[in-house]
């Protein structure tokens, strides 16, 4: 008997076998579900699940005080969820805005103090604009460099520029960390939101930005108008534009923030949220009773830092320091000096079609597979025996051809020991995801193809 057939019937009688079998029988598309209870609308994310899904797995396959793990957290969906269940939450991630972000989910505040500084920091900016405009001026010059700054001039007009300046400056001087962490994350929703917030994109939430060609200031008064042909006149309420104050947008932004704060409190385990790559986790081995995660798309197919940096370049990053960290996400299109891992047959095949047809895309989804793979290795590796890692994924598009990333996924966790019980299928609503709504559905479009269903994995270590 095969050691491959001794563990599959092993895993067949164990009851958390069985377990994630039934649950991915169930129907995951929650569009008619409330996604945003609790912490969990405090910010836009491209291409997060509903926190019902991980709450299933976690409810089912998981008991209090046991340790879920989502080692490619994004904004802590998993970690929130697993958090208010009273299990021993673990988040880990590489993109500073995921962490701002996931941290202030779980963070213990108290909502009248926020609702002061609030008013304080409103207060004390609009001041600033209005009794200090020229050493505001000041403090935006040298803010930046020169590479920044031109990003900047690019995507926030000057008088937003400075709203947002004196903002920021009234945040970085909040002393009780958790608190200027809670007021960072409201600045940066008020820009990456699917209208694009107070800066000049059209849409920020779905990583795609296009620059308005249209723009009206708060009060209505044109303030930016671009040649168009004949050919983009129907599209014109899509490329138009009317901004809002910074101020205003900052305290619509808190309030809500503050008022969707848990308030039956948080239990007594505090999670551990830190920055560390998936591929290398900080971890004990057989450590984790659960896994609930969802690795990037292939080939930047979701550009996370593409709209990251519009907020995160007032939180003290620089744009080519942002880069750098691009290329070090899963998932990256940078293939020079990379060491790709031996695949097993159906992935290396998918790898070598996609060879055929471009060279380098080919490579670019060979990176992919080679870092899931490794991903997939070190969940197995802090993985107790007898537990299931959950993995959401999507499947992706390279020159109109799908890249079968699931079945792909599901051969590599083969060939590194998983059982793999079952693949459930997931129907997306589009206008959560990456898309704007105002565009209409294509039936052709790559985007659009690649994005309408992910695949969510049950993993199991025999």
């Amino acid at each position: 008997m095969s050691v491959r057939l001794r563990k599959l019937i092993r895993s067949i009688g164990s009851e958390n076998y069985r377990v994630v079998d039934n649950i991915l029988q169930c129907n995951f598309d929650f569009h008619d579900s409330n996604s945003t209870n609790s912490s969990h609308g405090f910010h836009s994310f491209p291409a997060k699940y509903p926190p019902q899904l991980p709450s299933r797995f976690i409810n089912e396959l998981t008991e209090p005080n046991d340790i879920v793990l989502d080692p490619m957290m994004g904004s802590g969906t998993t970690i929130l969820e697993a958090y208010l269940s009273g299990r021993q939450a673990i988040g880990f991630d590489i993109d500073p805005l995921a962490i701002k972000i996931a941290r202030v989910k779980v963070s213990e505040l108290d909502q009248s103090r926020l609702e002061r500084l609030t008013d304080n920091i409103l207060k004390r900016a609009r001041n600033r604009i209005e009794q200090q405009p020229t050493e505001l001026k000041l403090v935006l010059e040298r803010r930046w460099d020169v590479k920044t700054k031109q990003f900047a001039d690019y995507w926030f007009t000057e008088e937003i520029q400075l709203q947002l300046t004196a903002l920021i400056v009234e945040i970085e001087q909040l002393h009780h960390e958790n608190e200027r962490t809670f007021f960072e994350v409201v600045f940066s929703a008020i820009i990456i939101t699917k209208t694009g917030g107070v800066s000049l994109a059209l849409d920020l939430a779905h990583t795609r930005p296009h620059r308005a060609k249209i723009v009206f200031d708060p009060e209505g008064r044109k303030i930016i108008e671009k040649d168009l042909d004949e050919s983009k006149s129907a599209r014109m309420k899509f490329l138009t534009k009317r901004l809002q104050s910074a101020f205003d947008a900052f305290e619509n932004r808190a309030r809500f923030n503050i008022r969707y704060l848990p308030s039956n409190g948080f239990p007594l385990s505090r999670p551990q949220i830190e920055v560390a790559d998936a591929q290398s986790l900080p971890l004990e081995d057989n450590s984790v009773d659960l896994i609930v995660t969802s690795p990037p798309y292939a080939s930047n197919a979701i550009d996370y830092m593409r709209a990251h940096k519009f907020s995160l370049i007032w939180l003290g990053y620089r744009i080519d320091q942002l880069g750098r960290t691009r290329n070090k996400y899963i998932g990256g299109d940078s293939t020079s000096q990379f060491e790709f891992v031996k695949l097993p047959a159906l992935a290396q095949e998918i790898v070598s079609h996609f060879s055929s047809l471009d060279r380098k895309k080919g490579l670019v989804l060979h990176r992919y597979f080679s870092e899931i793979t490794r991903v997939l290795k070190e969940m197995y590796r802090v993985l107790k025996p007898g537990k299931p890692a959950i993995v959401v994924v999507g499947n992706s598009t390279m020159r109109g051809e799908d890249t079968r990333t699931a079945q792909c996924l599901e051969a590599i966790g083969y060939s590194l020991g998983f059982m793999v019980p079952r693949t459930g299928v997931r129907n997306l609503d589009r206008n959560r995801r990456m898309l704007p709504a105002s565009m209409k559905i294509d039936t052709t479009s790559q985007i659009q193809q690649r994005m309408h269903q992910e695949y969510i994995i049950g993993f199991y270590k025999s």
